[in-house]
């Protein structure tokens, strides 16, 4: 997909990161994948990001990426795939390039591995792999890579397939500083972790789109609270959070890593289990997955999960 064709499709709507599925040899269980990534196509998702992070790109070794990619190209239809890349700049456009080639329409640049970098570098390491494609890349601003509105400028001149933003800082004085400076030479995309208690403030930051892990196990809803809050329709947005979005929050952060974790837990619940989370992250306790369920069924929203 051309750069900018895949830009408007990202800013139109609702985006989400599909699980990836393994087996209980904890291997990548394509034929499950599909069939997920068939269902959250169905409930017209802007696009979709394979092996990112809620996808475990972290754990998944290079040579995975491109068979993720390439299943859900398969599943996907028409919904646009944007594939995770990452790590040093080598292994980055390694990635990023093998990814191209197995269909993705474009790239979701993650945190560069373990090493904290001035602006210089930031803007050499998203310029060599922005070079090394031809699809459009999406850079993540989080962790250790924190760029700024000045590195962002100097990249959108260097750089015509750089499309996107993706923030999951939380720093909305940098945000709005970076829309208002950069305005629509790109889309911005709220990456926080269960982005929906965050969106309201990204909203009025100029920050209209976002990507929903929940959207994995309960599609209809976080459609429904994202329409909800483009339209203004305060009273929806304020009841879904309280009913469904608090409580999933408060569970998410008992314990580190559970932001991937709850969201395979909840497919688990509606019974469509994507099998476990690979290490390091831990799965939910019996405990806390029956909690995931009463928070489920408080307000039937397994029945929304399924329609």
């Amino acid at each position: 997909m051309e750069p900018n064709a895949i830009k408007k499709a990202v800013g139109d709507g609702l985006l989400s990161f599909p699980v990836t599925h393994f087996d209980s040899a904890n291997q990548f269980d394509e034929a499950a994948y599909r069939t997920h990534v068939d269902w959250l196509a169905s409930f017209q998702a802007s696009a979709l990001f394979a092996a990112g992070g809620t996808g475990e790109f972290f754990s998944l070794n290079p040579s995975e990426v491109p068979q993720v990619v390439r299943a859900a190209k398969a599943a996907a239809g028409k919904t646009p795939i944007i594939s995770g890349t990452g790590y040093g700049t080598s292994l980055a456009i390694e990635i990023a390039q093998s990814a191209e080639r197995a269909g993705a329409d474009g790239l979701l640049l993650l945190p560069p591995y373990l090493m904290f970098s001035e602006q210089a570098g930031l803007i050499a390491h998203v310029k060599a792999v922005c070079k090394s494609v031809g699809i459009g890349v999406i850079v993540y601003n989080r962790d250790n890579a924190i760029l700024s509105a000045d590195s962002l400028a100097r990249l959108c001149d260097e750089c015509p397939n750089l499309i996107g933003f993706k923030d999951g800082v939380g720093d909305v004085d940098r945000v709005i500083e970076i829309t208002t400076k950069i305005g629509d030479r790109l889309v911005y995309v709220g990456g926080m972790p269960t982005h929906e208690v965050y969106a309201q403030a990204y909203f009025a930051a100029g920050v209209t789109t976002y990507s929903s892990a929940v959207f994995n196990f309960v599609p209809a809803l976080a459609q429904r609270f994202y329409q909800a809050l483009r339209k203004g329709d305060q009273k929806t947005v304020d009841q879904i959070l309280k009913d469904f979005f608090f409580p999933f929050v408060a569970l998410r952060n008992r314990k580190k890593g559970y932001a991937v974790s709850i969201i395979k837990a909840g497919l688990k619940v509606i019974g469509r289990d994507p099998g476990s989370v690979r290490a390091p992250l831990t799965d939910l306790t019996s405990d806390e997955l029956s909690a995931l369920e009463s928070i489920l069924s408080a307000n039937d929203y397994a029945r929304l999960a399924a329609e």
